[in-house]
């Protein structure tokens, strides 16, 4: 079992934890914004089994019917965490209807209040270690639930603090209130996870520092080539997945220009572990005059 799967197993756990924590603290007080951190818990642990299931399917070799391999399934993962955060923020939107329209008191805020901030910390803790390691193991299923779970600790830092400001000044009506800027805040956060995963299903391009790194590598290691051109790049999961013209004279014996092209290729993975390079070898005359020039 690799890292990568041992974190998605670890996110269900944790997950399993926290929502029984903020459950137990809504039990307790009856608050209707306890309540909302408790249902996008419920999320959580949702979306964590998907991200498992997802990161199982996109580490699965490329085969006769996916020969780019199974690497999406993690952006496909991602858009359904996206979708799942703002269904949980309407259905907080729904019990701060009710709330306001029928505000009640809470019962033992401090006990419930106590517990939902343990849950918090848990959350926190976690959040970082998801976050950390999906950009080192360049998994974006691990980074969207991470930053799916910051979200939530901003949002429990803010239940904590508004459910105690409505005991302190006995106002139970900020309670429901407070619930319905939570719900508010979930829907941005799940429109945000939903617009990078969609990027990645798009093929959207690596981003600008990371493409100049690949132009410099590729003209820094194709002595014996004229120019690379027509440079393609994209994302998918943790793969990098690069294409390119490159030109060579007319003349050049094709292991040569073979060997200019293992060259560049192995230099490229060196820079990212993760990639599949293809180079299209092109005589002189196709030439653009743009794109790469070898140095």
């Amino acid at each position: 079992m690799n890292r990568t799967i041992k974190i998605a197993l670890g996110s269900i756990a944790v997950g399993i934890v926290v929502l029984g924590l903020k459950t137990l603290a809504w039990h307790i007080t009856g608050s209707v914004a306890l309540l909302s951190d408790a249902l996008e818990s419920t999320v959580n642990v949702a979306t964590a089994l998907a991200a498992l299931i997802a990161i199982r399917i996109a580490q699965r070799p490329a085969d006769r019917g996916h020969p780019y391999g199974h690497h999406k399934a993690e952006f496909m993962s991602a858009v359904l965490e996206g979708v799942m955060i703002i269904v949980a923020a309407l259905l907080i939107l729904e019990e701060a209807y009710h709330g306001i329209r029928d505000p009640q008191p809470m019962d033992a805020p401090v006990n419930g209040l106590l517990i939902n901030a343990f849950a918090g910390c848990i959350n926190a803790c976690w959040c970082f270690v998801l976050i950390r390691h999906g950009r080192r193991l360049k998994s974006p299923a691990l980074v969207a639930d991470g930053q799916h779970l910051l979200s939530d600790v901003i949002t429990s830092a803010g239940v904590i603090f508004g459910v105690s400001m409505a005991v302190i000044s006995g106002y139970p009506i900020l309670d429901p209130v407070l619930a319905g800027l939570v719900a508010i805040n979930i829907l941005w956060s799940g429109w945000k996870v939903m617009a990078v995963s969609l990027g990645g299903l798009m093929d959207r391009a690596v981003p600008e520092d990371l493409l100049r790194d690949i132009r410099t590598t590729i003209s820094d290691n194709a002595d014996g080539a004229i120019e690379a051109h027509d440079l393609r790049t994209r994302h998918a999961g943790s793969m990098t997945f690069i294409d390119f013209h490159l030109v060579v004279d007319g003349e050049t014996p094709v292991a040569e220009a073979h060997a200019i092209c293992d060259r560049i290729e192995a230099a490229l993975k060196r820079r990212l572990d993760d990639a599949q390079i293809t180079i299209h070898v092109e005589p002189e005359h196709k030439a653009k005059h743009s794109g790469v020039l070898v140095l």
